[in-house]
């Protein structure tokens, strides 16, 4: 199981996957090319799409693409356990891990079939278009999300805080592109993940083990802003403000940042 026994916050366990269940979505699809980095791994941005697809796929075959439409992620957790790697074929499983009466947390759990892991956890808030702002979730719809899980009070913490420029390792432009913009006129959700790909590429020791990588949102980027990453790596033994369980480890942090306003911040440890 994922994450430290008795662990809640940015070291919670995360729930396995409750297999075989009839409530439990299961689909399968290639790996390919574009999901890839240059020696052939899973790609965190490529997964978070994967994610995204699947539970747009479980929402149309539950009947419940029109009626609830409009989603938003404020956190996405992933742990990277074992890459899975080109021309595998991906299972990917989810299911809902806790509920309320305006949003859940959805798990999705990537296996390759020649090995490799990818376990996530994705706390939706339903949106009303109307009003933008969050939706409560139909009767029976809750009650279908319920079928695999006894959490019914799901309430929003926020896990991480905001790196400030004063000490920061590093700060660096992150261009917004044209392409990063989707049908809601934000920077798509798995954009967000090309900047953890961009980190990885220049610390790849972070890669010879199993991590855990979280993104919490604030607020959204758009085209037209100058967003900015501003980095912090705390060594073991400085880590204190993230859980006691993540004293003897060290804990990078990235906050997405436009202006003196954070759309996003996110952490990365070894698990």
């Amino acid at each position: 199981m994922a994450g430290i026994a008795g662990s809640t916050g940015l070291t919670k366990v995360m729930m396995p996957v409750p297999d075989p269940h009839p409530d439990v979505f299961d689909r399968e699809w290639p790996l390919r090319v574009a999901d890839v980095d240059r020696e052939g791994r899973l790609k965190f941005d490529a997964a978070t799409r994967h994610i995204q697809d699947i539970g747009s796929d479980q929402l149309r075959e539950m009947g419940y693409d029109e009626t609830h439409p409009l989603w938003i992620v404020r956190r996405t957790m992933i742990d990277l356990l074992e890459p899975i790697e080109f021309k595998d074929m991906l299972r990917m499983r989810r299911w809902c891990s806790g509920t309320s009466n305006r949003w859940c947390e959805m798990r999705v759990r990537i296996d390759g079939r020649r090995g490799g892991l990818m376990e996530s956890e994705a706390f939706w808030i339903n949106i009303n278009r109307e009003t933008q702002g969050p939706a409560r979730i139909a009767d029976d719809f809750i009650e279908g999300l319920q079928r695999t899980t006894d959490v019914d009070r799901l309430r929003w913490k926020a896990y991480l805080k905001a790196g400030s420029r004063e000490d920061a390792n590093q700060i660096r432009d992150y261009p917004v592109r044209v392409s990063d913009i989707d049908i809601f006129d934000h920077m798509n959700n798995s954009v967000y993940w090309t900047v953890i790909e961009d980190y990885l590429f220049n610390t790849p020791e972070l890669l010879h083990k199993p991590i855990r990588v979280t993104i919490e949102h604030d607020a959204a980027v758009a085209l037209s802003d100058k967003l900015e990453i501003v980095s912090h790596v705390h060594p073991a033994g400085s880590t204190e403000q993230f859980g006691e369980e993540l004293v003897d480890r060290t804990v990078t942090t990235l906050t997405y940042a436009v202006g003196d306003e954070t759309k996003a911040v996110a952490s990365l440890f070894a698990l």
